[in-house]
């Protein structure tokens, strides 16, 4: 934990205007420590957000804001030419006094800022098939518009994050450790992800052979990392850009299937609550097509009712590999936390299974 001091002090690094008065925990997000910074600029609050980059997990913070500032840049641009209201359309990182994108503390960790987003909030849980809508429309415009980054590859700032097979491989060193003696109390669990091993690999085959290109994504499309507008409940602001980096589109549509269409939360231990609904997921489907449709090859569409089955079951292996591994990764908040998470997504996969005929026939339909 940081004191408000250390906070403020961090904080004076970035070029922000005015009197700092307070930093509070914000937002849910399992990696990052975020804050909400309240400034008094001349009797006018302001708010902006700072986050410590986790560098246990992103092993080069440099390469994630390199990704970020030439992703942000480059969005902004783009708002600038189309005279859109810039500030409630993506991030804009502030710079540091030495014109950097991050700062580095006394104990080694490393900040970034930007401008907070008012009147937006995100949802952990959407709440209607319209802002189902807006939230895939919102992710969609910004896969489109990066299609055109100029410059190099992005940096893979967590390498082999969406390659499936790999999560498994990983699994099956957990179980075989069995650091935390917790592998014999989840064979349930472990049969059902290993009787549908081999279509982990569909993706990366399609991939292999051409059919599925490589894409700048973003790779983490919960639907709490999208802000809907107060007012107009339209998707405004895509946040959390860490895991920006080269990917397949469709593993974003996949997180955002498996992250919005069910009723509960990912943690919920009451599984009746948990599933699929219809008529969530047409809305991410029509508002993802809305927007990215024109640039998809004809694999990639026929692809996007599987991917929300392929990520919500690696999402589950990933929260059962940490189960397994003691809980090092992700953020708990009690015991056998990760197992009810992967519980969770495996039932949304038995969900979505259920309902692949009618996942199928909306695709002949739009």
């Amino acid at each position: 934990m940081y004191t408000q001091d250390e906070l403020r002090d961090i904080a004076s690094k970035f070029v922000i205007y005015g009197d700092f008065l307070v930093a509070v925990p914000f937002g849910s997000g399992h990696i990052n420590d975020t804050y909400q910074l309240t400034y008094d600029q001349g009797g006018v609050r302001l708010h902006y957000t700072m986050q410590r980059i986790n560098h246990a997990v992103f092993h080069h913070p440099e390469q994630v804001m390199e990704n970020m500032d030439r992703v942000t840049r480059h969005l902004l641009n783009k708002i600038h030419a189309e005279r859109i209201e810039t500030k409630k359309r993506t991030l804009r990182l502030l710079r540091t006094y030495t014109n950097q994108p991050c700062v580095q503390d006394h104990r080694g960790n490393y900040w970034r800022a930007y401008v907070f987003v008012e009147n937006a909030r995100s949802y952990d849980v959407l709440e209607n098939p319209k802002q189902a809508y807006m939230a895939a429309q919102a992710f969609g415009d910004f896969q489109c518009n990066l299609v055109d980054l100029p410059g190099p590859r992005l940096h893979e700032t967590i390498p082999n994050f969406h390659n499936t097979p790999k999560r498994v491989e990983a699994l099956e060193a957990a179980i075989k450790s069995d650091k935390a003696g917790r592998a014999r109390q989840v064979r349930h669990e472990i049969d059902f992800i290993m009787k549908r091993r081999e279509e982990t690999e569909k993706l990366l085959k399609l991939n292999a052979e051409g059919s599925i290109p490589e894409r700048i994504t973003h790779n983490d499309t919960k639907v709490n990392n999208i802000l809907i507008d107060d007012l107009t409940g339209e998707g405004i602001c895509v946040i959390d850009l860490d895991t920006v980096m080269p990917g397949l589109a469709l593993y974003d549509f996949g997180d955002m299937v498996r992250a919005g269409t069910s009723a509960a939360e990912e943690d919920e231990v009451n599984l009746e609550k948990v599933g699929m609904r219809f008529e969530m997921y047409e809305a991410l489907f029509r508002g993802f097509l809305s927007s990215a449709g024109g640039f998809l090859t004809p694999a990639e569409r026929e692809n996007l009712p599987f991917a929300g089955k392929l990520i919500t079951l690696e999402t589950a292996i990933r929260f059962l590999t940490d189960y397994l591994e003691g809980d090092v990764y992700f953020k708990t908040r009690r015991p056998h936390h990760n197992l009810d998470r992967c519980r969770n997504q495996l039932k949304i996969v038995e969900s979505i299974e259920s309902q692949m005929n009618e996942m199928k026939k909306l695709l002949k339909q739009v």
